[in-house]
């Protein structure tokens, strides 16, 4: 365990190209880490963060159950597990081992009437009036597979494909950060494919899908 890798390439790639065992992130860490790592150093200390997720019933996998049976799920939505998901805590550790900030990640996720896509929505308060647009350029210029938006995201533009997209807004100190990714490829098996890229000594893009399933 001590020698394993956090398979979220923006932030892990060195280490990702030396690795041998790699845990690639679900599709709710991911989006939710994506969209609040480049501002908690603005954030102010002492104040919740909340992470507002939902997610397409094809997150809930194949198993049949109750909760994803057609005639209860479709045109209807609901939140489970609030404040008591299982990656409430991994998000909160994975701040404070990049960023060595301890915030209180309040996490509910939601389950949405749709195949596939996730959707995450996080609400923070800054210590100051920063320019928020400039953080998130600065922090993914580099970055192949995170694209940044000049409005709200949503689903259709990143299904299908390895990309994050992710907008920001303030409203003074209130801080909104929205993002978008395929819950079954960013978020479980294309992730996995750029771990194995880097870890291989391979482009990380090699053989990852880009054309969004639109419309």
């Amino acid at each position: 365990i001590k020698d394993s890798v956090y398979g979220l390439p923006e932030y892990y790639a060195d280490e990702l190209k030396d690795a041998k065992l790699v845990a690639n992130p679900g599709c709710y860490p991911t989006a939710s880490l994506l969209a609040l790592l480049p501002f908690v150093d603005y954030i102010q200390e002492g104040t919740p963060v909340f992470i507002d997720a939902k997610s397409g019933v094809s997150g809930a996998g194949k198993k049949l159950s109750e909760v994803a049976h057609f005639v209860n799920l479709n045109e209807n939505t609901h939140a489970y597990n609030p404040f008591k998901h299982r990656h409430m805590p991994e998000i909160e550790e994975k701040v404070k081992l990049l960023k060595d900030k301890d915030f209180q990640i309040n996490f509910v996720p939601h389950l949405l009437p749709v195949t596939r896509g996730m959707l995450v929505s996080v609400y923070a308060t800054l210590k100051d009036e920063v320019d928020v647009e400039k953080i998130l350029e600065d922090s993914y210029a580099n970055s192949e597979f995170v694209r940044i938006r000049d409005k709200a995201v949503d689903l259709k533009s990143t299904a299908g494909t390895n990309f994050c997209d992710i907008f920001v807004a303030r409203n003074g100190k209130a801080l909104f950060i929205n993002s978008s990714i395929d819950n079954l490829l960013r978020g479980a098996s294309s992730q996995a494919v750029v771990n194995a890229n880097l870890m291989c000594g391979f482009d990380e893009n090699c053989g990852i899908p880009k054309i969004a399933y639109v419309p």
